[in-house]
């Protein structure tokens, strides 16, 4: 079947579409693989939640890539090894052909780097604090069924669903199996995406969802949640009893999968995610001296420091906002610089990051939250 958006015939006959791709990623190849380690440090930033989630980006070697037909007809043998049904694979992958402004948004993303106060301005809007603060009270019972379960904060869960969809409301046009297979194919993270496409397959086997309809953002994130396929199949929650776990239509399996998620990542119940602090010039030179940054974890995780106690960064010179003293709760904390502002962040800003690996979202989310209360 041929999805939306095809590649359209132009008046340049001369080569076929998938022979210019092919030119353009060899180029592309040639140009990029000493570089392509250390790419994501602009990207991570704050991508889309999607292509966030502190994927790491192997060295491209330096070979010239199979046309789309001939790497389509290879994942069309691979899905038939794993057990994946002829009608199955016919449905979902024949006659595919790549998207172009897919991998232009992936290499791109030029709003990636605003600065991050332009950035959460854009996001935390007076339109979108009352809207957040409206669904707090359609939903209210909903939420809170959901935070007794799953122990996540519904200030927490309806600002993460203000920021992936705008409350439901933007969910993305593209075909999933064409967006995946597009980035499967290019070469930059083509193994991330290679997986993500086979657990579309399984969604489709076992019925989620038809493949006709499986349509999503430009990278395949889908739904309210903008899950990718990967999380849905280990984290989508049926929490309305229809034996579906449809994050598409059904608002509480939408807010009971991004809580299930974030527990699953870690969040702890009855904490916070952090605070935004002050820090002067004196305290910076000393937690330079003293407190290193991460080594693990994806770009966001290793532009942080390591955590320290709240009363370590108190004798550091680290301070609230207002020049009041830090708490004297016993919560480890680390401090997230993005420039012109500091945070130091709790054990529940790593469930943030983990549905994002991008300062710039996960603050922003915590932000929102808080303007919820």
């Amino acid at each position: 079947m041929i999805l939306a958006g095809a590649t359209k015939t132009r008046k340049n006959q001369d080569l076929t579409p998938h022979m210019r791709w092919l030119t353009l990623l060899t180029v592309f190849a040639l140009l990029t693989a000493p570089q392509v380690a250390t790419q994501s440090t602009t990207a991570d930033q704050a991508a889309p939640s999607v292509l966030a989630t502190g994927i790491s980006v192997p060295t491209v070697a330096v070979d010239t890539p199979k046309s789309f037909d001939e790497w389509l007809d290879d994942l069309r043998t691979e899905a038939r090894s794993k057990g994946f049904s002829d009608g199955l694979i016919e449905e979902t992958l024949a006659g595919l052909t790549p998207l172009e402004r897919v991998i232009q948004s992936d290499r791109s993303q030029a709003e990636l780097n605003p600065g991050f106060s332009r950035y959460s301005s854009a996001r935390i809007t007076k339109s979108m604090v009352t809207r957040g603060r409206d669904q707090m009270r359609v939903y209210g019972a909903l939420l809170h069924r959901a935070e007794q379960e799953f122990g996540v904060p519904a200030r927490v869960l309806v600002a993460f669903w203000g920021m992936e969809s705008r409350f439901g409301r933007i969910q993305g046009s593209t075909p999933v199996f064409q967006a995946l297979a597009t980035l499967a194919w290019e070469p930059r993270r083509a193994s991330y995406f290679r997986t993500e496409l086979f657990d579309a397959l399984t969604m489709v086997q076992r019925g989620h969802i038809d493949a006709g309809t499986m349509t999503g953002s430009w990278a395949g994130a889908m739904g309210q949640t903008q899950f990718m396929p990967s999380s849905y199949l280990k984290f989508a929650v049926d929490f309305d009893g229809d034996e579906r776990r449809d994050i598409w239509k059904s608002t509480p399996d939408t807010l009971a999968s991004m809580a299930n998620y974030l527990k699953g990542f870690g969040w702890k119940r009855d904490e916070t995610w952090g605070r935004e602090v002050k820090v002067s010039a004196a305290a910076r030179e000393a937690i330079a001296e003293s407190i290193p940054k991460r080594t693990e974890g994806c770009y966001a995780q290793r532009n942080m420091t390591e955590r320290r106690p709240l009363a370590v960064w108190q004798k550091l010179g680290v301070r609230r906002v207002d020049g009041g003293p830090l708490p004297k709760a016993k919560m480890q904390a680390g401090l997230v610089d993005v420039g012109e502002r500091k945070f130091l962040v709790y054990p529940n800003y790593e469930a943030i990051i983990a549905y994002n690996c991008a300062h710039y979202y996960a603050l922003t989310v915590g932000l929102l939250a808080d303007r919820l209360k």
